[in-house]
């Protein structure tokens, strides 16, 4: 072990303090997202969510799930989150390996980084195609579903974007009723890399 002489040791450890009580980097600005979501993007995104597999997807869903109550919603949902933590995921692993998940994950990774995650719902708030594992499988007493789905089949609703201190960049969910025929059947939400949006814009900031 190679000794350090103690004034060359407190040094060290002043030093040490000093970084340690460096204030943390501060987060860029927000990038103004309602400006960057232009016609074209828009239209793409709803292009995106229009595939055949999403609409028959949830339309499936809504028809397996016809009449479930709310106690049936929140039994779902604790078995969701329970199986987060356990090896077998019965629930968890049929959502992600359906067809409308392997769609959305497909179009997460060729999107260069513009798209964080993507995930639709039925009329019930539940899960029915995912990009990656959320939280829960119920959406529907968040913002994301109960500013959308219950407004009619064109709603948007843009939440506040939120600075990701482990990715360092900004994101921001952009939340729409999805519709078939001009009937609501269901939500999505997109959640896009507001940095990279702002990049790809030419917008210093």
């Amino acid at each position: 072990m190679v000794s350090m002489p103690l004034p060359a040791m407190a040094s060290a450890v002043a030093g040490l303090v000093c970084l340690a009580a460096l204030p943390a980097v501060a987060a860029p600005p927000a990038p103004d997202v309602q400006a960057l979501l232009t016609p074209a993007l828009m239209e793409d995104i709803r292009g995106m969510l229009d595939a055949p597999v999403i609409t028959l997807s949830i339309t499936a869903q809504n028809e397996r799930r016809a009449g479930i109550d709310q106690a049936g919603i929140d039994k779902l949902d604790a078995e969701w989150k329970a199986q987060r933590e356990a090896d077998d995921q019965p629930l968890i692993a049929a959502t992600l390996s359906s067809p409308s998940s392997a769609y959305l994950t497909q179009v997460q990774a060729g999107s260069g980084g513009l798209y964080a995650a993507l995930f639709v719902m039925d009329a019930n708030g539940l899960n029915v195609g995912q990009s990656a594992v959320t939280s829960d499988y119920w959406q529907g007493d968040e913002d994301k579903f109960t500013k959308t789905f219950p407004v009619g089949p064109d709603a948007v609703f843009l939440d506040a974007p939120e600075f990701d201190d482990g990715l360092k960049v900004w994101l921001v969910q952009l939340n729409l009723t999805l519709a078939e025929n001009g009937k609501a059947i269901g939500t999505a939400t997109v959640e896009l890399n507001a940095t990279e949006l702002a990049r790809r814009a030419g917008v210093a900031y």
